[in-house]
């Protein structure tokens, strides 16, 4: 659809990328990814026409449509949200409206005269165009987008303005989605969407007819919505086969080669160097010499970038609490009629790592500041356990600071005992760096002011750590070093996030908050998944054998937090699902077995082969020979990637089977 040849942006004196190649294709799902200031935002804007090219070219098939989202900045007035969403399908409006026209003129135009027959050739043509693009269930397209996005019923008829930045971006990513362009270039589209509406996403992405290119700072998003990494680096573009994980892995691979071919260069260079400084005076090596100097200036050097330090940060480890840490008892929150909270019991234990999870509005941050005792609760009560020190980030938690404050002054109050490098490496990673440190803390936006405050929590903490949506405004390399010094705090830590990959990697348990009340579940968000479709599926199929439910709470014995998920079974499997898995193992036909296990490794072999194949045949693309060649090899690649695609979908379903 876009091909891009020897491309390069410069902003001001400096260049971004250079050299660029880069051929997109239809149906091609895309991450383009980079540490920031590389250029990603800026590239694409190129690829959306809002910007040009300082060197090289951008070609484009005639007809295609592109659909651009900007990080921000969007405002939408005049209409309804549900007017708005609706607009974008003026053109079929427009096209209902002739069809009822000419339905009126047939009815009065002569069957046998030729008006009659250009009317009814028009006619059937329109007709048979609105239906193939589902013209008459546009409401239920539109309602079906918002309410994946979010928006309830009652939102529908509420005019844009009403609606705060974040919300505004929803509806313009809405209008996106319901345009469906040849081309979606979706900027940062998670910045404002919440875990629920991040899965809706990820489910509408995956089966979306065209192709699109994300620039996201959520690992999980992209590793599951596209097959293709574009990286900048270095001023050049790199095209990787596979979603993030591979690309990490890839990323590896390639600079481990890199770094070799240095090595090798430097040693063919110092030997020429040698050679020359040795006979440059010998009259009778004169012509040797000579050679060896046109040989040393021919090489092109290859030069390895340095790569982002990577910091490693840890806590500054704080005093034990008790066992007990927080301990809550018919616990119930009301703002005036409508009620938040009823009647909730838990407990959470020292070292337990808590995610809470539940749609926006469910009551999360309301059970936080319960915690934290910022509000009072209507009814119950929640108590800290004994040597509790409470720690809370709040997502408004830039207003406490001191606006008059240098940056690093006001954290090195905070940590009197960490060096000032370690500090300026700290907030270096939040994206603070250069003269940053020294900039008053109110000149700062509130974004900015939200990623120094999570800094400054974590150079001083206590042993209970609250924390309210932490990850938003971090990119993955803050993501990861806040991963990493949570993971290895031997405090407490209750946190929101709608980073999936985050609450993976930290979560221990997860309380999940719905309908006012809170269900406790042991594991990760994908474990939380897993027991939450098992009693779906029990309940709808109502059966003993499928049915998982939490262990009751009773006047007696309140819910501790470890609720355990108990899967009942029936009279042939007594321990449940354990036993199931164990007799489909044993029903296994021991032949059909050692079959699927070699089916699996020729697989195995198989599959890297063939993703070596396709990255072979893009770096050929890279390079224009003619037109015939680039039509070979763009079948073979997609061929190619067709027998990845069947192959790893064998592979997925033979692993599942032999692991069951």
């Amino acid at each position: 659809m876009i091909s891009l040849q020897n491309a390069g942006k410069r902003f001001g004196p400096r260049v971004l990328f250079l050299e660029a190649n880069w051929l997109i294709r239809a149906r091609e799902k895309t991450a383009l990814v980079g540490a920031n200031g590389t250029g990603k935002s800026t590239l694409m804007k190129v690829l959306a026409g809002q910007e040009s090219l300082d060197y090289g070219t951008m070609q484009q098939t005639r007809g295609i449509s592109i659909g651009y989202l900007p990080q921000e900045g969007l405002r939408l007035t005049g209409r309804s949200v549900f007017a708005e969403c609706l607009s974008v399908f003026d053109e079929l409006h427009e096209m209902e409206r002739e069809i009822e026209r000419l339905g009126g003129q047939l009815a009065e135009l002569d069957h046998e005269g030729p008006e009659y027959a250009a009317a009814a050739e028009r006619y059937s043509m329109l007709q048979e165009r609105f239906n193939a693009l589902d013209g008459y269930a546009l409401d239920a397209q539109v309602g079906s987008v918002l309410t994946g996005l979010g928006f309830g019923k009652e939102d529908w008829p509420r005019q844009t303005d009403e609606f705060s930045g974040g919300w505004q971006m929803r509806i313009a990513l809405a209008k996106l989605l319901l345009a469906r362009p040849n081309l979606l270039l979706l900027d940062e589209p998670t910045n404002h969407l919440d875990l629920e509406t991040r899965n809706w996403l990820e489910g509408y992405l995956r089966t979306y007819p065209f192709g699109y290119i994300l620039i996201s700072h959520d690992r999980y998003f992209l590793d599951v919505t596209i097959d293709r990494t574009v990286e900048i680096w270095n001023k050049r573009l790199t095209i990787y086969q596979g979603n993030y994980t591979k690309y990490l892995s890839q990323k590896d691979e390639r600079r481990a080669q890199l770094v070799a071919a240095f090595r090798n260069q430097r040693e063919q260079i110092e030997h020429l160097e040698a050679f020359i400084n040795r006979f440059r005076a010998q009259a009778t090596k004169a012509k040797q010499v000579q050679s060896r100097i046109k040989e040393l200036e021919k090489i092109e050097r290859i030069e390895i970038p340095e790569e982002e330090p990577v910091i490693h940060f840890k806590f500054p480890q704080p005093p034990p609490s008790g066992r007990t840490v927080v301990e809550a008892e018919g616990l119930a929150k009301s703002y005036g009629v409508k009620q938040v909270l009823a009647n909730v019991r838990f407990t959470i234990e020292r070292g337990d790592r808590v995610a809470l999870v539940g749609v926006n509005g469910a009551g999360k941050s309301t059970l936080i500041r319960l915690m934290t005792q910022v509000e009072p609760p209507t009814a119950g009560s929640v108590r800290l356990g004994h040597n509790v020190v409470s720690e809370y980030f709040a997502q408004d938690q830039y207003k406490v600071l001191d606006p008059g404050a240098r940056m690093l002054d006001d954290i090195s109050r905070a940590a009197l005992k960490v060096p000032e490098l370690a500090l300026r490496s700290l907030l270096g990673c939040f994206l603070f760096s250069g003269n940053d440190v020294f900039k008053p803390l109110g000149v700062l936006s509130g974004g900015e002011r939200n990623r120094y405050a999570l800094a400054r929590i974590l150079v001083s903490p206590s042993n209970f750590l609250l924390l309210d949506e932490p990850t938003n405004h971090l990119d993955m390399r803050a993501k990861d070093v806040l991963l990493e010094a949570l993971a290895a705090f031997s405090g407490t830590v209750i946190f929101v996030s709608h980073d999936r990959y985050f609450i993976d990697r930290l979560a221990t348990r997860v309380l999940e908050v719905e309908g006012g009340t809170v269900t406790a579940y042991e594991g990760n968000y994908e474990d939380y998944l897993r027991r939450k479709e098992a009693l779906a599926a029990g309940a709808s199929a109502q059966e003993p054998t499928a049915v998982a439910k939490a262990e009751p709470a009773g006047k007696d014995k309140p819910a501790q937090f470890g609720t355990t998920i108990v899967i009942e079974g029936g009279p042939d499997f007594p321990n449940g699902a354990a036993a199931s898995g164990a007799a489909r193992a044993r029903r296994l036909n021991p032949i059909k077995q050692k079959q699927m296990e070699d089916r699996c490794a020729f697989l195995e072999e198989e599959i890297p082969r063939i993703e070596s194949a396709i990255a072979h045949t893009e770096e050929e693309l890279g390079v224009f020979v003619s037109a015939a060649e680039t039509q070979r090899l763009t079948t073979l690649a997609e061929e190619l990637r067709t027998q990845l695609a069947a192959f790893t979908g064998e592979w997925e379903e033979l692993t599942l089977q032999l692991e069951a």
